[in-house]
């Protein structure tokens, strides 16, 4: 087990440099597709023997998290130990790690929607930003796709890179794995719609505890690096302190405030959601117009806050467990 810790430091940084240059090329085979249709087999399963009452399908729900999270993590640990060389089970590692990293995703996706800003094509830069956001893009309008691509960038910095690398430098690439089983089952189950307010209330609470530290890690992570970004990290702790609990969610405000309040931006603010409008309260202020250039920006903060947490974690792990 010392070896399994001791080799995840060195794992998870080499797992970082390879999204940054890599991101995500495997598409409909990355691991996280195949956590997802894990999900989907298990629902229906669970599903067609639940009976319909809140108990039952809350149930039902835990099964499905329990499931999950126990195939994923025994499949994932029984790779990563596998009786190898030692550089053959670094590598190895090392991939995993970089599958469950998202920096480089983030950045892909969300600059498709400012190039098509950027060119004038309002209709593209809807397209592309529903390809990574939740809710109806079909009434965004300019202003809104940006905010809507922002946005995402800001919130999914926590869960598709702090988070997952704070599980893996420290516990491991299989705690990791386990970690976005957890993400992916909330993205997937986790709504508080009539489909699934009971059935996924499990997964979206656990959700909200392995969420808990890394978005607050997130945040300051995003606060601290905002000046080498040329953004304010006064204005972003101001926002920060005052706006941080401005969501359904006790996580997914952190680094939303920590991003507007650095940005001088207004984010949030009412959506729709399969049609029907959620009223939300804002994030930040309208210090500046949001443009298509905060696209850029944001994306900016996110990878100086990535290197900063990466080198956080490296030190306190190689410190707690050294490098084999």
């Amino acid at each position: 087990m010392k070896e399994y810790l001791e080799i995840s430091v060195l794992s998870c940084v080499i797992g970082f440099l390879l999204d940054c240059v890599i991101g995500d090329p495997l598409g409909a085979y990355h691991p996280i597709c195949f956590i997802g249709r894990l999900i989907s087999f298990f629902e229906k399963i669970y599903r067609r023997v639940c009976p319909k009452t809140k108990a039952d399908e809350r149930a039902a729900g835990a099964l499905l998290v329990l499931s999950v999270c126990l195939i994923t993590f025994s499949a994932t640990f029984f790779i990563s130990v596998l009786p190898v060389n030692f550089y053959i089970r670094l590598a190895v590692n090392a991939v995993i790690c970089c599958f469950m990293l998202a920096a480089k995703s983030l950045k892909t996706e969300s600059m498709k929607v400012y190039t098509a800003l950027e060119n004038d094509d309002t209709e593209a830069a809807r397209t592309a930003v529903s390809m990574i956001v939740g809710r109806d893009t079909a009434v965004l309008d300019r202003k809104g796709i940006i905010k809507a691509a922002v946005e995402t960038v800001a919130e999914n910095f926590s869960d598709g890179v702090i988070a997952p690398m704070f599980y893996m430098m420290f516990f491991g690439p299989a705690v990791g794995v386990l970690y976005k089983a957890i993400n992916t089952m909330d993205s997937m189950v986790g709504y508080k719609n009539e489909k699934y307010i009971n059935f996924g209330f499990c997964a979206a609470k656990l959700d909200d505890i392995v969420n808990f530290i890394p978005s607050r890690l997130s945040a300051l992570f995003l606060i601290m690096t905002a000046p080498l970004c040329g953004q304010s990290a006064k204005n972003a702790w101001k926002i920060f302190i005052r706006d941080r609990k401005n969501h359904a969610s006790p996580n997914s405000a952190q680094t939303e405030a920590a991003c507007a309040g650095a940005m001088g931006v207004r984010l949030a603010g009412n959506a729709y959601y399969f049609g029907k409008l959620y009223k939300k309260p804002f994030i930040g202020d309208d210090i500046n117009e949001i443009e298509p250039k905060h696209i850029v920006i944001v994306n900016k903060i996110m990878y100086c806050a990535a290197f900063v947490g990466l080198t956080v974690f490296a030190v306190i792990g190689v410190l707690l467990y050294g490098v084999v």
